[in-house]
C-alpha cells in the first residue's frame, strides 16, 4: 500500500481545514463535542463528550505538530490554547469531596456550565476517571511551558496533587487508582486501570520544574508498573485493562495502555527503565499478539477486547509505537509494518483534509479524538524516526 498523498501534505491539509471550524462559547466547536460530521454538525444522538482525552491529546498533538512545523505558525498554538482554556475553565469538578477542581473525564456537550453530575457515556453521574486527570494534567503542564500561561500549570499542579492525595499502593489485582471514581466521596469502580503512564509523565513533569513533593508517589507508581504492570504484558494483560470511557466492563483490555507505556520508554530509554528495550518488547509483542488484524492485506490494530475495529486513534499509535520501537533495535521489517498502519490511516483523510475516525466509515467525522485529536501526534513521532516517510506517495 502507499498513501494516496504525502504524510506531510495530508497532515497540513488536516490540520488547515481544523483552522475552519467555528466556535461556539469561545472555543472552536470540535474541542467541545466530540461527535460532529464533516461540516462540523454535532451529531443530535449523541450529546456525551469525553473532554479530558479528546483535548489532553490534542494539545499534545497541537504543540508537536507546531514544533515540526518550526514553531512559527501561532494559529496551531492558539488552538491548542483554545483546548487548555476549556479543560481550565469549564470541565472541573467542584471545590470539594475527594476529586476537587479535577478534570472530568466525560461531560454533556453545549453544557456551559456544566453540572454537577454530568457525567456521561459508562461514567456515572458523579463520576470521573483518575487516569484521565493524568492526560489533562500532563498536557496542560506541557502548554504552559510552551504558551507561557501560568493558569495551566496550575490546573496540571492540582491534578496532581489531587492524584496523589488519592493514590495507593497497587498489587497484582488493582492499580494504584481505580478506573472510576465518584468525585465527592472517592467510592471507587473498577479496580484496574491499565493507563498509567501519563499520570507517571504529569509527577516526572512536575519533579523536573522543581515539585519535590511528587517524588515519593512517583516511585511508588513506578515500582508498580515495573513490578506487577509490565510483567502482565508477558502473561495475560489483565493489568492493562480498562481505558475508554464508554466501557466498564473490569476484564477489557486496551491496546492503547501498553503502547503509551511503550512510547514513553522509547522517549526515556535508561533514565526511566534500565530494561527499557527488554520492557518495550514485552510491551510491543502484547499488543501484536492481542490487538492486531489484517485488512486489505494490511496488519493494522484494534483499540480493546470489546472492540475489534481499527479506530484512527489506536491504528495510528499502534504506527506510531511500532516505528519508534523499529528504530530502537533497528528492525527493516518492523518499520515497514508501522509504514503500512500509518498509511492505511492516511486513507482516512480527503482532499479537502476532512479525516474520518473509522477507514470503514464513509463520511468524515465521528469521534473527534480518533479523526484527529489523537493521530496527529503520532504522525510527528513516526516523522522523527524516520523523516523520509514523511514526503514519499
Amino acid at each position: 500500500m502507499r498513501p494516496w498523498t504525502s504524510w506531510n501534505d495530508a497532515l497540513d491539509r488536516e490540520m488547515n481545514f481544523y483552522q475552519q471550524c467555528p466556535s461556539d462559547h469561545g472555543y472552536p466547536y470540535f474541542v467541545l463535542a466530540t461527535f460532529v460530521d464533516g461540516s462540523w454538525t454535532p451529531d443530535p444522538n449523541r450529546t456525551d463528550a469525553i473532554p479530558a482525552t479528546q483535548n489532553g491529546m490534542g494539545i499534545i498533538s497541537y504543540v508537536k505538530y507546531f514544533e515540526l512545523r518550526g514553531s512559527t505558525d501561532l494559529r496551531f498554538m492558539k488552538t491548542a490554547c483554545a483546548m487548555g482554556d476549556y479543560l481550565v475553565g469549564e470541565t472541573l469538578t467542584p471545590a470539594s469531596g475527594r476529586y476537587p477542581a479535577f478534570t472530568r473525564s466525560t461531560v454533556k456537550r453545549d453544557w456551559f456550565p456544566q453540572p454537577a453530575d454530568c457525567g456521561s457515556q459508562s461514567d456515572r453521574p458523579y463520576e470521573i476517571e483518575p487516569d484521565k486527570g493524568g492526560i489533562a494534567g500532563y498536557a496542560l503542564v506541557l502548554l504552559s511551558a510552551i504558551a507561557g500561561e501560568r493558569k495551566y500549570l496550575d490546573q496540571g499542579l492540582q491534578n496532581a496533587r489531587v492524584l496523589a492525595a488519592n493514590q495507593q499502593v497497587g498489587d497484582k489485582s488493582r492499580s494504584p487508582w481505580p478506573f472510576r471514581a465518584d468525585f465527592r466521596s472517592g467510592e471507587a469502580r473498577g479496580l484496574v486501570s491499565g493507563n498509567m503512564t501519563y499520570i507517571l509523565r504529569l509527577y516526572d513533569a512536575l519533579l523536573d520544574l522543581g515539585y519535590a513533593e511528587f517524588s515519593a508517589p512517583r516511585r511508588s507508581l513506578w515500582t508498580w508498573i515495573k513490578e506487577f504492570q509490565i510483567p502482565s504484558a508477558a502473561a495475560d494483560g489483565a493489568l492493562f485493562a480498562q481505558f475508554f470511557e464508554d466501557h466498564d466492563t473490569p476484564t477489557n483490555r486496551s491496546a492503547w495502555a501498553p503502547l503509551n507505556l511503550a512510547r514513553y520508554l522509547l522517549e526515556k530509554k535508561q533514565a526511566l527503565d534500565v530494561d527499557w528495550l527488554e520492557d518495550c518488547g514485552a510491551l510491543v509483542d502484547f499488543v501484536r499478539r492481542t490487538f492486531t488484524h489484517q485488512e486489505f492485506g494490511i496488519t493494522v490494530c484494534h483499540e480493546q477486547d470489546e472492540d475489534q475495529q481499527a479506530w484512527g486513534g489506536i491504528n495510528s499509535t499502534y504506527g506510531a509505537v511500532l516505528a519508534l520501537y523499529a528504530k530502537a533495535i533497528g528492525s527493516k521489517a518492523l518499520a515497514g509494518e508501522a509504514r503500512q498502519a500509518l498509511d492505511f490511516t492516511v486513507y482516512s483523510i480527503d482532499e479537502l483534509g476532512r479525516p474520518r475516525d473509522l477507514f470503514k466509515n464513509s463520511s468524515p467525522g465521528g469521534w473527534q479524538e480518533d479523526a484527529h485529536t489523537d493521530v496527529i501526534h503520532n504522525y510527528v513521532d513516526a516523522l522523527q524516526a524516520y523523516p523520509e516517510w514523511g514526503d514519499a506517495t
